[in-house]
């Protein structure tokens, strides 16, 4: 009876997570929506709360995972021993490198030096690939071992009912980081033919720092995934 009670308690906060994560979805695209506004056809700080928008999306997301990591501690424990550890850390030390990368860049724009700029900005952009394609390695990894949620899923007894909860919050969370990844990497490219051809105006600048608050919050957001769902709870499987 009370299994039963913790599955349909569990069920029905997935579908209220997903009617709730859908409009945040929505409303997280229509900040990065405003960003690119900002960027492109001004100079406002209407970019700044935006942020905060995808911030409370993303947290809205972290929440959902901690709670039913406490629901489920063994399963989930077990599912991170599938996680492609050494992927997740070398992509954690790629976007703090990018992060140092976007931060000089910055820098090289607000002193006008061009050179240093777009030389900076091209690294991050080329990290910022690296990240996506180290990815795209695991998930191949993931549906070779057929831990793509769905019909096709295969996981050990008695763990595979939560563990596919544990892989679906997973492609969820780290899917949604990639695409904000992607958008980044659609405003550095912007930014950096900017850099090349346009005057290095305090105007530029504004929007190159703007650019820079939107990567390091895409970067801050995988600093909180990586140990949620690579590392915490690993040793009690």
């Amino acid at each position: 009876m009370r299994s039963s009670i913790s599955s349909f308690s569990a069920s029905v906060l997935l579908s209220i997570h997903l009617c709730v994560s859908s409009h945040a979805f929505f409303t997280s695209l229509f900040a990065i929506w405003v960003i690119i506004k900002t960027l492109f056809f001004g100079t406002d700080v209407a970019g700044y709360p935006s942020l905060m928008v995808a911030i409370l999306f993303f947290g809205g997301l972290f929440l959902t995972y901690l709670v039913y990591r406490n629901w489920y501690p063994g399963a989930f424990a077990a599912a991170s021993h599938e996680m492609v550890v050494w992927a997740g850390t070398l992509n954690t030390v790629v976007l703090i490198t990018s992060s140092l990368t976007m931060a000089l860049a910055v820098r090289a724009a607000q002193v006008g030096d061009r050179r240093s700029l777009v030389s900076l900005i091209a690294v991050t952009m080329v990290l910022g690939t690296v990240f996506l394609g180290v990815k795209a390695f695991e998930y191949r990894t993931e549906f070779l071992e057929h831990h793509l949620p769905g019909a096709g899923f295969e996981f050990a007894e008695p763990y595979a009912r939560q563990a596919q909860i544990f892989f679906s919050l997973y492609f969820l969370m780290t899917g949604l980081h990639a695409l904000h990844m992607v958008i980044g990497l659609g405003i550095m490219a912007v930014m950096l033919w900017w850099s090349m051809r346009r005057p290095l105006t305090r105007v530029h600048a504004t929007r190159i720092e703007i650019s820079g608050l939107y990567w390091h919050f895409v970067d801050i957001v995988w600093i909180f995934l990586f140990p949620l769902l690579y590392l915490i709870g690993r040793h009690v499987h």
